[in-house]
């Protein structure tokens, strides 16, 4: 079997209009900007209106992804749509592939909450390698603001919506150079939006449960503990696979949760503060859309160039985690 190489060669994003920052919030629930800020790094999260749907904002961001990567959407085979939030529980990718024009692509949804885009590149990379595919869609995009309880101070604070999406493709150098996934569903109470059941008799002796999700909850002190333990961990390890040492990366992109994780994952790995894009400030949590948000900032400001090394990790509900190794471009 001929092993293709992988290159990442475009990007694209995509945020709603209404901003709510940290002292509109303060009008809701008893919080402050400087209490949110200092505890999160958190100012700003972007919210979709009733009128602007999953599928809309992941459109908007595959759009940018493409024309960056100078493609046909007819030239799409596969595309992958990370996200707990689909406009329809039976999927929204299709959805999307329709809205693109990319005809010729297959496209399925996949949930793997806040690791589901490094979930989904990896997944990617496989069609790839094995010559299933030739060119891939992957998308990250949430609209957790469906699903918060607006009157708990101690979620309401941290989730915005957001897509982000890069287009991988087959090429004869290497540039996706490791990666390790992980899933742990012991800890699965930690981080939740669940179906809760009520009972509902549909004839004598026959009875079904019918309900709805309910908002999300968190053990915010045990996803801190789990992140700041598992994500250096898994970082290491997809550098061993892909043969680098921490010095050899010039950017780190981790999953945009919380500054303290950041900061402290950061430092656990020595990576200097200057080599870690954070645009949280901006945006707060955007769960499956806040890695591609944050890489294709980065790249449209001209930070992150052709060739670097970048480092990128997921983590959240499942629990699952996981990280890769790229070099930006071809």
């Amino acid at each position: 079997m001929t092993i293709t190489g992988i290159a990442i060669t475009g990007c694209g994003s995509a945020t709603p209009s209404v901003l709510l920052d940290n002292h509109g919030l303060s009008q809701r629930v008893e919080t402050s900007d400087e209490w949110i800020a200092s505890r999160t790094g958190i100012q700003h999260r972007r919210l979709a209106d009733p009128q602007t749907g999953l599928s809309t904002l992941a459109t908007s961001a595959a759009q940018e992804a493409i024309a960056m990567a100078n493609l046909d959407p007819a030239a799409i085979d596969l595309i992958i749509l990370a996200t707990s939030t689909a406009d329809d529980l039976f999927g929204s990718a299709s959805l999307i592939q329709a809205q693109l024009g990319a005809t010729k692509a297959v496209a399925f949804d996949m949930t793997a909450a806040c690791s589901g885009f490094v979930f989904g590149l990896v997944t990617a990379a496989q069609f790839i390698r094995t010559g299933a595919y030739q060119t891939v869609l992957v998308i990250g995009a949430d609209v957790l603001s469906r699903w918060v309880d607006w009157s708990d101070r101690r979620t309401c604070i941290l989730f915005g919506d957001g897509a982000g999406a890069v287009i991988l493709q087959a090429d004869e150098q290497e540039h996706l150079l490791g990666f390790e996934i992980r899933s742990d569903g012991r800890q699965n109470q930690s981080l939740n939006l669940s179906y809760q059941p009520q009972p509902q008799e549909i004839l004598p002796g026959i009875t079904i449960g019918q309900g709805t999700y309910h908002p999300i909850t968190m053990n915010g002190q045990e996803i801190y503990r789990f992140a700041v333990k598992k994500v250096p961990e898994v970082i290491e390890k997809a550098l061993f696979r892909a043969n680098l040492t921490v010095d050899q990366i010039d950017w780190l992109i981790l999953h945009q949760a919380n500054q303290r994780i950041l900061d402290a994952v950061a430092e656990r790995l020595n990576i200097p503060s200057e080599k870690v894009i954070s645009n949280l400030a901006k945006y707060g949590n955007t769960s499956a859309a806040s890695i591609p948000l944050a890489l294709d900032e980065a790249v449209r400001e001209g930070k992150i160039k052709l060739g670097d090394r970048i480092v990128t990790s997921g983590f959240g509900a499942g629990l699952t985690w996981g990280a890769a190794v790229f070099e930006w471009g071809r």
